[in-house]
């Protein structure tokens, strides 16, 4: 199956939509992952939201922040495939949408991610560069900061 990829600015979400993405962040951040912290943290309304909808659902998200929101850096974050979808195999090819949405946005911005420690060979396979020396705790679970230039 294939995914359609849309992105959207939040005034642009229907509330179906931000319903729908807010399930599937909670359901993998929260409840898969077992980190407790605000979900809600109002940069959502900063950026632009990424979404990957097959048969009306959305399978694969991500969130766009411009820069000076989370890092003077643009941003992408919240990267997550539903676990009903994982064996489609759709987290590269949300990255690679992701990035082309912020190159089109931000043509000459760095983007810069907290990527989960054990991720980073696959965030390095779309072209980031690990910029962090050490890996630190970040919702109770290893992090390190990378960069797209």
């Amino acid at each position: 199956m294939k995914a359609t990829w849309v992105v959207r600015e939040f005034s642009e979400l229907t509330s179906l939509e931000l319903y729908k993405i807010l399930q599937l962040r909670i359901n993998v951040f929260m409840l898969e992952q077992e980190c407790l912290y605000p979900e809600c943290d109002n940069k959502d309304l900063k950026g632009k939201h990424l979404m990957g909808i097959i048969n009306e659902e959305v399978v694969a998200y991500a969130r766009l922040l411009p820069p000076h929101v989370s890092y003077s850096d643009a941003s992408i974050g919240r990267v997550v495939v539903n676990p009903n979808a994982r064996h489609l195999k759709l987290g590269t090819e949300l990255m690679q949408e992701a990035i082309s949405a912020m190159r089109k946005v931000f043509p000459n911005e760095a983007v810069r991610i907290s990527a989960q420690a054990h991720l980073q060979a696959f965030y390095e396979n779309v072209g980031f560069v690990r910029v962090s020396k050490e890996t630190y705790l970040e919702d109770n679970i290893p992090h390190v900061e990378m960069v797209l230039t």
